[in-house]
């Protein structure tokens, strides 16, 4: 039967698909929470990093903590750079500035975002 060899490819490839959607979401959950054994992406109580804005492709700005300090680096292929120091109440803005904004949304919220929007074309 020539149709059958057709439908076997169709359903072989929607269980490609499936799969890989899975494994894309299950990784994204297991990158987000950090790999087990480590400590978790941010840092430890001592030392974390508390936020990062990218400048370009291999250039950013980090603003650490560690301990009681908190410092703005600078960040680039070439090293390390301490560009400022600033005192607890000064970072505190920062981070509730950071906080305020809202968080980008999880694997699926995005994918079922993506599925209503081509519903509504």
């Amino acid at each position: 039967m020539p149709g059958g060899d057709t439908w076997l490819s169709l359903l072989w490839v929607v269980l490609c698909v499936a799969v890989i959607l899975v494994l894309a979401y299950w990784f994204t959950r297991y990158v987000a929470r950090g790999f087990p054994g480590i400590q978790g992406p941010r840092g430890s109580e001592r030392f974390q990093v508390l936020a990062r804005l990218a400048l370009g492709r291999e250039q950013s700005l980090a603003l650490v903590r560690a301990g009681e300090r908190y410092f703005l680096l600078g960040v680039t292929p070439a090293g390390i750079s301490n560009l400022a120091e600033f005192s607890g109440e000064e970072a505190e803005g920062w981070l509730k500035a950071q906080e305020s904004q809202p968080a980008p949304p999880s694997f699926r919220e995005a994918v079922r975002l993506v599925m209503e929007q081509r519903k509504q074309r």
